[in-house]
């Protein structure tokens, strides 16, 4: 007996549904299929681990920012721990400068510098001279390594260098 008031060929369909519905779930069900059950990738631990890396140390940095002179230095060191690590390729990005313009509220250029700071400069002799300095004096040294050399004259034992040029010199008339 089917059901009350269907048609009398109901119950069959039902039936025949249930028995292919069975034999679906038999077999295994075909990759990319809405059965089939969620893969996980390959290191999907180790690249939640580096999210959570990367998502800590732009906390960091951003919490950092609101007292920029006297952290510079430590944005430094967080910024190159991402730049040597490549924790920027978790977000998509194939390089620090692109992961920098985008995600980084410093700017590029200051936070390319700031990273480039720890690695040129001490941190205590950084933090006395404070950042303008600081990155004036390696925008001098990238200067003069982009030239091809500097024009300095040589100085004599004992007597103290000559200091280094922090504006190009004036045209003379």
């Amino acid at each position: 007996m089917g059901i009350r008031g269907a048609a009398p060929w109901a119950a069959r369909h039902a039936e025949k549904h249930r028995e292919e519905a069975r034999a679906r779930a038999a077999e295994p069900p075909l990759p990319g299929s809405a059965r089939a059950t969620l893969r996980v990738p390959t290191g999907a631990e180790e690249i939640k681990a580096r999210i959570a890396s990367l998502h800590n140390i732009l906390q960091k940095i951003n919490t950092l920012r609101k007292n920029y002179e006297q952290n510079f230095f430590a944005i430094g060191k967080l910024l190159r721990d991402i730049r040597d690590s490549k924790l920027y390729e978790v977000h998509g990005f194939g390089s620090f400068e692109a992961f920098v313009e985008r995600e980084v509220k410093l700017g590029k250029t200051t936070s390319i510098r700031l990273a480039r700071v720890t690695e040129v400069f001490q941190e205590q002799a950084a933090i006395s001279y404070g950042v303008d300095l600081v990155l004036q004096a390696l925008a001098t040294l990238e200067s003069g390594k982009k030239t091809g050399g500097t024009n300095l004259q040589p100085f004599s034992v004992g007597a103290s260098p000559p200091p280094l040029p922090m504006r190009p010199p004036l045209p003379k008339k």
